[in-house]
């Protein structure tokens, strides 16, 4: 899943404005287009800066907006052309950088390139567990989660399910991080025929979905209800698993577009259905 950091605060505790503030409020509302706009307005803006941290950072969340809008090569060569950049001007080890390869890692397994998605995940994961803090232990959350997507997307199930459920041991918030863990853990159930333990997994995802606040549902909007297709496309309930394959595509349609891996997913789901 896609990382956004929260804003940042003054010496007194404060709330600091931010040049990143509109961009990443406009991400949060869904309003995708108009944040990859913005985003790209503040880089180009400071790039008279020396050593500006906010033109990487306004460059990362226009490829998160890139992302989102279902162009999803575009995205990977844009995080792949910001490494470097991060590198410079964070350090390799550094919080942001290390998030932004998080997120890069995510386009990557999006786009198929498990095997990849997974070895960046798991160096992620190790780096970012070395650290303290809430930050770092939502990092972390979010790079196991995505080395369970990539598990997911060779065909490794029980690797996949192991580490979700010792991930989500690990990380006991009930948040857009665990919540994400239970879809993926429901995923790896459903790949190994353990069909009434992925609904049962996907139905507790469900419930957490509704409690989180309206834009961390907004960022996951379909993926619970294709877990939940998939567990019942297995069991063999055909009419409910398209129904809520049906919510997810009309869902994702109108929150990322047509082209977004999610969208694209949903809209083959249907397919499997008939063919059950």
């Amino acid at each position: 899943m896609k990382l956004f950091r929260p804003r940042a605060t003054n010496r007194a505790g404060q709330t600091a404005n931010s040049p990143l503030d509109t961009p990443l409020n406009l991400l949060r509302a869904g309003r995708f287009a108009e944040a990859e706009a913005e985003a790209r307005a503040v880089a180009a803006s400071r790039h008279w800066v020396h050593n500006d941290a906010y033109a990487p950072v306004a460059l990362e969340l226009a490829a998160m907006a890139v992302e989102a809008q279902g162009r999803h090569t575009e995205a990977a060569a844009e995080y792949d052309a910001l490494l470097p950049v991060f590198g410079r001007a964070f350090g390799a080890e550094h919080l942001r950088t290390l998030e932004l390869r998080s997120n890069r890692a995510q386009t990557l397994a999006g786009l198929g390139r498990h095997a990849e998605g997974e070895a960046e995940f798991a160096a992620v994961a190790r780096a970012a567990s070395r650290g303290t803090g809430p930050r770092t232990a939502r990092l972390v959350a979010a790079a196991r989660n995505g080395l369970v997507f990539a598990l997911n997307g060779q065909g490794r199930y029980s690797e996949a399910e192991a580490l979700a459920g010792e991930s989500l041991a690990a990380y006991r918030e009930d948040d857009q991080f665990s919540l994400v863990l239970r879809v993926n853990l429901a995923r790896s159930l459903s790949g190994q025929g353990r069909h009434e333990e992925a609904l049962a997994e996907a139905e507790r995802a469900d419930t957490l979905w509704h409690s989180l606040p309206e834009a961390d549902r907004r960022l996951q909007t379909g993926a619970v209800e294709l877990a939940l297709a998939t567990a019942l496309l297995g069991l063999g309930r055909t009419t409910e698993a398209r129904a809520r394959a049906t919510t997810a595509h009309d869902a994702c349609v109108a929150t990322f577009g047509p082209d977004h891996r999610r969208t694209v997913e949903a809209r083959e789901l249907p397919a499997r259905v008939d063919g059950a």
